[in-house]
Order: structure tokens, then sequence, then C-alpha cells
């Protein structure tokens, strides 16, 4: 079909200079492994342009690692993988995919792309597609840009009306001065592909085999400028992952911008490309929002927070220094000064989680409130019931977990221990400084403390004194 394309992203490499011991395809740069946005601006590419898409990512070391990637993607249904048993080069790549999928063969294009350059967008390669569409006698197209530093890159080297792409290491010391340099992008008529990539060699200083044969000056092929390197930018070392990874937070920031969230100090805030942000909400300096964290309209964000995977509701407030991990905050409700919300937190409309309280696996009703020095672990909490300070649900026996229930309108005073399984009725009172191994009905009062003794003048007994 003329209108189908055969998406082709290499992946096989093992970032033997990044040190990881991952698919250099699964670092991760502002929270999304690079293949990710490869992919994204793939499928966005052949959206744009009414193509029928397929993608095969090739893939090689830690192939299970990139497995497992493949087995929780959200797009799984539109890839397949093939495997690249040894890293022989691009072309040889390419033919580990025409093997493992041969209907890739019945594409009528094919694009080629690095699976190291999340910089990339749709934009690049609809202009590079256009290029060979809108061109009849063409068979391919190679994305090229000029560098200051082309070391390390394929140099374009033209050749009469044609070109060739010569790789560092077979280049002459006058074509090493070249600035125009491959991307590492092709776009191709399948049936090019088809004749030439089973005639490639590897008779090259590396003894590789190399894709660029695919681009010679007998075949109708063409170079096509880009006037920035940025999009075709990859990654080998720990520093040009740290160095993207800005660019990309900087554009995060730009897009949070636009879409009116206020962000106090940008420089000091890590905020990663998965996190949505309502409009209205305030972020101060030094917050760190990671995965896939969504935050609602007139959110107040305090200096110092770490919210991880979590939901936040609308007009919610989190305070200085508090630390959430897939927590669910309702709106209204307020966290913080230095609470700690767990996995499996719920905090219901209008309550309140106070400072230095923890909370793990446990749902507040709405406006309940746990404002002081406490730990709720495996709890329900009905709605505007109020917990005092240095309160404890005893949730551990030393071998299992048991829920504590707490229902409505129910007052607990401080320095209160819920020795769980235990329930606690609507509209009850548990008075200060109280352990609860038994339930209390609706409407119930418990005080569970020994009895105060005072022996008057028996104090000098107890109080000790330094010796002069």
């Amino acid at each position: 079909m003329s209108n189908s394309i055969g998406i082709v992203i290499l992946a096989a490499g093992k970032g033997t200079r990044m040190k990881i011991d991952t698919p250099k395809a699964l670092a991760p740069a502002l929270g999304r492994p690079l293949l990710d946005y490869v992919v994204s601006a793939s499928l966005d590419f052949a959206k744009d342009c009414a193509l029928i898409a397929e993608i095969g990512v090739v893939i090689g070391h830690r192939k299970e690692l990139l497995e497992s990637w493949w087995e929780g993607h959200t797009s799984k249904s539109a890839m397949k993988l093939a495997w690249q048993k040894h890293q022989h080069g691009t072309a040889d790549a390419l033919k580990a995919c025409f093997n493992d999928l041969p209907q890739f063969w019945n594409h009528h294009y094919t694009l080629v792309a690095c699976a190291d350059t999340p910089l990339l967008s749709k934009a690049e390669l609809v202009s590079l597609f256009n290029v060979l569409k809108n061109d009849s006698t063409l068979v391919g197209v190679a994305a090229t840009f000029e560098t200051q530093n082309p070391t390390g890159y394929g140099r374009i080297v033209t050749q009469g009306t044609g070109f060739s792409i010569v790789e560092e290491k077979d280049a002459t010391e006058e074509q090493r001065k070249i600035k125009e340099v491959n991307s590492g992008f092709y776009i191709l008529k399948t049936s090019h592909v088809k004749t030439i990539l089973s005639t490639i060699t590897n008779q090259n200083k590396s003894g590789e085999f190399y894709l660029t044969d695919l681009f010679k000056p007998a075949y109708a092929v063409k170079p096509v400028r880009f006037p920035s390197e940025t999009p075709f930018l990859g990654i080998n070392t720990m520093e040009q992952l740290s160095n993207i990874s800005m660019i990309l937070r900087d554009q995060k920031l730009k897009q949070l911008f636009a879409d009116g969230v206020q962000i106090l100090n940008p420089q000091s805030c890590y905020i990663e490309n998965n996190v949505k942000v309502g409009i209205g909400t305030v972020i101060y300096p030094g917050v760190t929002i990671l995965g896939k964290t969504e935050i609602g309209s007139n959110v107040i964000i305090e200096s110092g927070c770490f919210i991880k995977d979590s939901t936040i509701h609308d007009r919610a407030e989190i305070l200085a220094n508090s630390y959430l991990e897939e927590a669910i905050v309702h709106n209204e409700a307020t966290i913080g000064p230095m609470a700690r919300l767990r996995p499996g937190a719920d905090i219901g409309p209008l309550a309140k989680v106070g400072n230095f309280v923890e909370v793990k696996k446990s749902k507040l009703g709405k406006g309940a409130k746990v404002s002081h020095l406490s730990y709720v672990g495996d709890a329900e909490i009905g709605e505007n019931t109020n917990i005092g300070c240095g309160f404890i649900t005893c949730n551990y026996d030393g071998a299992n977990k048991h829920k504590t229930k707490i229902g409505k309108n129910t007052f607990i005073g401080s320095d209160c221990q819920m020795i769980a399984p235990v329930e606690i009725g609507d509209d009850a009172f548990v008075a200060a400084g109280s352990t609860i191994s038994k339930s209390i009905p609706d409407g119930g009062f418990s005080i569970a403390r020994a009895q105060q003794v005072i022996k008057e003048g028996a104090a000098k007994r107890f109080i000790k004194t330094k010796k002069t």
C-alpha cells in the first residue's frame, strides 16, 4: 500500500560509554525511557501524514528488559520486536527486523530511526517524508545537519548530483573536515531496501554492515539538510544524557507556563515529562514531581515537596517539605507541612493531614483531621472525625497487617493507640492516653489508662542532683 510505512527503531545498543547495565534505549530522560520519545514522535508523524504505520523495535543487549518494556507499553499493539543476535552494524540490525518481521516488506515506505534521540519531534519526520513523497524519482532521503564538531558522525560527501555517507573511520582527512553530517534518520522506499540490503558487505575499517550503504551516488537518493542539529542529538555518555534532560526539562516548563501554571522559581524545580498540572496551580521553589502524577487546578505546592505517581485534586494544598508517593489527595484537602503519604493513602475532600503525620494504605473521609505526630496505617477514618496528637494505629502483629476502622464525627484524644483489628463507631469518644483493643459502638465513650496515683513528698526519692 502506498500509504503504509514500516518504522524500524534501532534499540539494540549497550550504552557502553554510559556504563549502565540496561540497554541504552531504556535510559531515563525526564522520567521516560529514551525509546519512548522516539516511539511517540514516530506515531505522531504517521498520524499527521495519514500513514498506516507499524513499528519494529530491534533489540539486542539485555533483550529481556526491552521485552518487559514492550509488554507494558500503551502502544504495544502498534509495535513488534525483532532480535539482532549479534551487533554487527546498522544494516545487520535492519536485516534482523525484516528477518523476524517479514510483513515489513509489504510496507511502501521504511523509516529507520535511532532509539537514543529524545528531542526528535514529528515535525522533522514530516519534513523528511514530504521530500520523498513529493519527488517520485527518489528512492530514499537522509536527514542531515551542519555541526561545528562533526567528530563521530558520518560525513555527507557530494559527488556530482549524488551523494554518499562516509563513516568517520573510513573518511579521508579532507572528508573529515566536512561539517554536514548524517543524523541516522532515513526514509526509503522499501523496494530500494529490498534490492540493496542483501548486497551490503562489511568491507570497511569497522568490519560492520553499514546502513549508510543504501545511499550512494548511483542511487536516486537525497540528503535533506535541517537547520538545527538539536532534534537529532543522540546520547552516548551520562553527560550528554544530563544535558539533553535539561533541554527536555525546559520544554516541559514552557508547556506548563502555556497551560497557566505558575512556577515561582523554575530553575529549582524538577518536573518529569508525564506529569500533568492544571491551570492556576502554584508551584513554589525546590519542588520535585515525578512519574504519572496528575495535579488539578488552583493547587498550592509549597517548597521542598516531593511528589511521585500521585493524584492531587483541585484547590488542595501540599505544604512545605511533604512527601507523597502513590497517594490521592481530594479537593481542598491540606497536607503538611512535613507530612508523608505512602502508597494507598486516600485523603478525602477538606481533610487535613498535618505535620509529622504518616499515612499508609488508609482512607480519610471528608473533613477528617489527623493534625500532629501520628501514624495511620491500614485504616479507614470517617467524615469529620478528629484525631489528636500522637495517635498510632498498631496495624502489624509481627506477621500480618490488620485494619482499624473509625466512624464519622468521632473524637480520638491525644496519645491513643488502636490495637488492630478494631472498630470505633460513629459519634464515639476516646479519651486521651487510651490504648484501645476492643471495638466501641456508635456513640460509645472509652477510656483505657491506669488510674493516677499521687504520693505527697515522695518526689525527692526520684530526683537526682549533681555532686559538687
